[in-house]
């Protein structure tokens, strides 16, 4: 059976919406690779534009609710209609690379140097659960992919409760905290999204595996981008509450 993703992008349906494919032109794991360096290349030059128009005292509020609500509804259609992806991911990357430029550089602004340490340490992870997927370290059992996907969506819905409370001023007690309790919280969910990067990898090995379309790489490197994204803002975030304590 195909392999599940706790990454909602990617999931055992994704497969059966795109529909069988007999033609030479398949999904291999060495061009989904390559277009997730595009994709990564795409989100960072944007961020860099962000980043500079930041710092040069551009108001960048309009920029970075415009990418991140865009990249939220161009996720959505992706994840709904996979063949969008080789059209729409390029897109989506921009987006989230101008909201995370600008989220990245209002961090920045408040405590120096942490923008650097998120990316580093996001990357790192991103590394080491890549050696332990390979070296089968970890290996994306059913049992395993019960979990990540009940803790991911767990963390969707603390989330979503949390955006909607606060729309009438309400806050969720210790998320966005800085005590102890609130770092662990953040720890805990960059765990769960760090994990999720353990059934991306298994989703597209097993694309692979079974001759997906090949736009089915576009498909799959907009995946691991919407995990990286996850894990990287999650990690300036634990960073920020742990330079709020010293």
């Amino acid at each position: 059976m195909l392999g599940r993703s706790g990454n909602p992008t990617l999931n055992e349906n994704t497969f059966e919406r795109s529909g069988h494919y007999n033609d030479r032109e398949t999904m291999t794991i060495g061009g989904t690779v390559n277009k997730s360096f595009m994709l990564l290349a795409l989100l960072i030059g944007a961020a860099v534009i962000s980043w500079v128009m930041f710092f040069n005292g551009y108001d960048m509020f309009p920029l970075m609710v415009g990418g991140a609500i865009g990249g939220f509804v161009l996720a959505l259609i992706i994840s709904f209609v996979p063949k969008s992806a080789p059209f729409l991911a390029p897109i989506y990357a921009v987006a989230e690379g101008l909201f995370l430029g600008a989220l990245s550089a209002n961090y920045e602004s408040l405590y120096y140097g942490i923008t650097l340490q998120a990316a580093l340490l996001t990357m790192c992870v991103f590394l080491g659960m890549l050696l332990a997927y390979k070296t089968g370290l970890i290996k994306a059992s059913p049992g395993f992919r019960r979990g990540i996907i009940a803790a991911t969506a767990g963390v969707a819905l603390v989330y979503l409760l949390s955006f909607v409370l606060g729309l009438f001023g309400v806050t969720v007690p210790y998320l966005h905290d800085s005590t102890p309790i609130g770092i662990g919280i953040s720890i805990v969910i960059i765990i769960i999204a760090a994990l999720n990067f353990v059934l991306d990898f298994n989703f597209i090995e097993e694309g692979a595996h079974q001759g997906a379309p090949k736009y089915m790489e576009w498909y799959g490197s907009f995946g691991l981008l919407v995990t990286l994204v996850w894990l990287y803002i999650e990690i300036i975030r634990l960073l920020s509450k742990l330079a709020n304590r010293d």
